[in-house]
């Protein structure tokens, strides 16, 4: 199904069809005509000689030098290549469409100035799988995630570097092999490319929509391990939850709930005298809960970023003028991003002290390292001491990118780190996802030692995938594949998909 840019109304779930299954994408015939108009106005400045940012001016500090006609051309692709200034590795391929989607919509709104087929190209380069080499570093998130979007814009000039086909070539090679026509940039169109949030957006969103995928996923391991330590689940009575009414709290206990109904396990120790278990146990609905809550003020916050005027100057077709701003300005972005490392290191941590008290036979009835056979085969003891070495890196990562600022381009006094914000989140999930593939190995393990006791009905289908693709241990192996196997798992949100059935 084409999906059409307006600008307005882009959504989560149409992102993730672009950026995840490839759907295509066209400019709609509505916002053409709004292109058209913003168009109009910049061509009038142009010919009246006005004095207007970006557009007979230079840029950023450069503002008061005046651009004779014949130079705006020329000044615009200098504008690109001068700002080319990224390192490091490039962005994944789904990070760079996303970018690619995120800035073509945004110019479809018809605040840019730019004319249609500035927007037809990027489709064109998303519906032929065109892929620009974007380096990851070398952003503030000020005056837009410049670096990153000149990068983006030099392969629309048939520059840079792209991805086609799963070879690096050159700009010009992958435009020539798809089969798209370059474009020379007018007045106020490579400005109008690079000002803006969105490759901070794009490499949010991802991190963000993989958050919420772990966020599930720790709910699953969560209940597989408090069966495999004989927990109850009495502390996620509903009635609890209502009295502390965050819906996150609500969410995580009715999935604790569902996954353990039915547990063998359960009712072979209901007359046990433990009273309480502890708080990596019992007060999982409270972290995981505000975890959620987090997550979705982000979404929040990145939802209205998605089809937001991020350009600078604006251009108000209605009323023919030009105006300068700061939308450009990542500020809540990275306030919303860091708040996402915040909640995911948590998750990871509270992740770790679970797999910790199932490989302590002091804490869990269980063997020591969950092995039959301690002190001849040492069972998970390293696995959860790779949990414990992520948890530990995350807590340097979660440290807030937002609250620092340092002065750029003679003029950018407070600056927003947006970008670095959601490189870190993006690290900080990668390293939950092991995590908790940690922690489901050692759940699983400690289920099959209980055995033949069953844990829940939901909870056992999460056992039976996690063992469709790695088998009890029953003596010391490599475990590094079956922690990828389970990264792997995740990653193909299996549990995100078991709690949504």
């Amino acid at each position: 199904m084409l999906i059409e840019l307006t600008g307005n109304n882009l959504s989560v779930e149409q992102f993730q069809r672009v950026v995840f299954d490839h759907e295509k994408v066209a400019l709609a015939g509505s916002a053409r005509k709004a292109v058209e108009r913003s168009r109009a106005v910049v061509e009038k400045l142009i010919a009246e000689n006005a004095v207007a940012y970006g557009i007979t001016t230079g840029f950023g500090d450069l503002a008061r030098v005046r651009i004779a006609p014949e130079q705006l051309r020329a000044v615009q692709v200098n504008l690109l290549r001068s700002h080319s200034s990224g390192v490091g590795e490039p962005l994944r391929e789904t990070e760079s469409r996303a970018t690619v989607l995120l800035r073509a919509n945004v110019l479809a709104k018809g605040y840019s100035g730019v004319r249609p087929v500035v927007i037809e190209r990027l489709c064109e380069m998303l519906n032929r799988g065109v892929h620009p080499v974007i380096p990851s570093r070398g952003s503030v998130g000020a005056s837009g995630d410049l670096a990153p979007l000149s990068h983006l814009a030099l392969v629309l000039l048939g520059e840079g570097e792209a991805f086609y086909e799963g070879a690096r070539l050159s700009g010009q090679e992958a435009l020539r092999k798809a089969g798209i026509e370059a474009i020379q940039p007018e007045a106020k169109e490579g400005l109008a490319l690079i000002n803006g949030t969105q490759p901070s957006l794009a490499v949010g969103l991802l991190a963000l929509l993989e958050a919420e995928n772990l966020v599930d996923t720790a709910d699953v391991a969560a209940a597989l391990s408090l069966d495999a330590l004989r927990g109850t689940p009495v502390a996620f009575d509903e009635r609890i939850q209502a009295l502390r009414p965050f819906p996150g709290q609500a969410q995580t206990a009715g999935n604790l709930r569902r996954l353990n109904e039915g547990s063998e396990i359960r009712q072979s120790h209901l007359a046990c005298e433990r009273i309480q278990d502890a708080y990596s146990l019992r007060c999982t609905p409270q972290v995981h809960g505000a975890v959620r809550d987090a997550l979705g003020y982000t979404r929040r916050i990145f939802e209205i970023e998605l089809n937001s005027g991020t350009d600078n100057p604006l251009v108000f077709a209605e009323d023919g003028e030009v105006l300068s701003g700061g939308n450009f300005h990542g500020q809540p972005l990275a306030l919303a991003l860091d708040v996402v490392g915040i909640a995911l290191a948590q998750l990871g941590n509270i992740s770790e002290r679970r797999t910790e008290r199932l490989i302590n036979s002091s804490l869990s009835d269980l063997p020591p390292f969950l092995t039959r056979q301690p002190g001849l085969h040492s069972g998970f003891m390293m696995a959860q001491v790779t949990a414990a070495a992520l948890a530990s890196e995350n807590k340097g990562l979660a440290h807030p990118a937002s609250v620092d600022s340092i002065p750029t381009s003679g003029n950018e006094d407070f600056v927003p780190m947006s970008m670095g914000a959601a490189l870190k989140a993006g690290r900080i999930a990668d390293n939950v996802r092991t995590i908790l593939g940690v922690e489901l190995l050692c759940a699983c393990q400690g289920i099959d030692l209980l055995a033949p006791l069953k844990t829940g009905r939901l909870a056992a289908q999460a056992h039976t995938a996690v063992r469709r693709v790695v088998p009890m241990l029953e003596a010391d192996r490599v475990l590094s594949p079956d922690i990828e196997a389970l990264r792997q798992l995740i990653s193909d949100r299996t549990f995100q998909k078991l709690l949504a059935s």
